[in-house]
């Protein structure tokens, strides 16, 4: 069942999202805002704490994003797709309560036969001012789906820096926290079924990746830009092992002038979440 790469171009959209402060703040429950301290991370967790202005973590606007699914890029088999690599840049906070405009492009489909992986791009523009909001990049990989005669694709160039990190923060998401992120808007069975998980090859259902990811989001606004969401303009990163909810991970962090790389590592000290890049700044006025 391989992928159509002629579908390299395709664009769906606009479609449009709307979202409440209620949204804003189950996401950021979800990916642990609150977990170890009720009272740390008020601005995530609540909209009407005295002298508290209600924020949103960056990461909730590439859910937004994703709320219409994949493209259509031919046949694969479901339980072998998997969210492969994730960027995303802001152009500013997202609002606790909106409504937006998204439209994605298909921009690669590579053969990596017997395997395939598609990169799409999205842009995110706020419905009421036309303002962009968000761009971001979605690579999938399809289990299976290549075979089609393509190109296999670039191999980025990433190394983690031969000293120590700058930063190490250990976490842990709640055994049930897969049942939780999936009320954000992945309802994908593999994180809740168990037996839809066996069909993928998994013993149980895993965690999201994108929730690995929005636990690193929020560390990185926490520990590197005072809590200010705002702070954290892009970021990047590469699912390469699956997590299982209640696991104990570590984030590792090198600084490199307004940014840096990081990696999230399991306690078996295997790489769950490689090649990771951010970078900090808050926008120009009026960019």
């Amino acid at each position: 069942m391989p992928l159509d790469p002629t579908r390299v171009g395709l664009v769906t959209g606009p479609h449009t999202v709307t979202w409440t402060d209620k949204d804003s703040l189950l996401y950021a429950l979800a990916v642990g805002a609150g977990q170890d301290d009720p009272l740390a991370e008020l601005g995530f967790t609540t909209e009407n704490s005295e002298g508290v202005a209600q924020q949103v973590i960056p990461t909730f606007a590439v859910v937004l994003g994703l709320a219409n699914g994949l493209p259509d890029v031919g046949d694969f088999d479901p339980t072998r797709a998997v969210h492969a690599e994730q960027e995303f840049e802001m152009d500013g906070p997202l609002p606790p309560a909106g409504t937006a405009r998204v439209v994605t492009t298909v921009t690669e489909i590579w053969d990596k036969d017997p395997h395939a992986v598609m990169w799409t791009e999205s842009e995110m523009v706020d419905a009421a001012t036309g303002r962009r909001l968000m761009r971001s990049r979605l690579g999938a990989f399809f289990g299976g789906a290549g075979g089609f005669g393509g190109e296999r694709g670039p191999s980025p160039v990433w190394a983690a820096p031969e000293r120590e990190p700058d930063l190490v923060a250990d976490f842990a998401s709640r055994p049930d926290q897969a049942l939780l992120y999936r009320l954000t808007g992945d309802r994908n069975p593999l994180h809740a079924d168990p037996v839809f998980a066996t069909r993928g090859g998994f013993e149980r259902p895993i965690l999201h990746g994108m929730c690995t990811y929005g636990y690193v989001a929020r560390l990185l606004v926490n520990h590197l830009a005072d809590g200010d969401a705002s702070g954290l303009r892009s970021m990047a990163g590469r699912f390469t092992r699956p997590v299982l909810p209640g696991d104990r991970l570590r984030l590792v962090v090198w600084r490199d002038g307004d940014g840096g790389l990081f990696q999230v590592l399991a306690a078996t000290g295997d790489v769950v979440l490689d090649r990771g890049r951010f970078a900090l700044g808050r926008p120009a006025a009026g960019s």
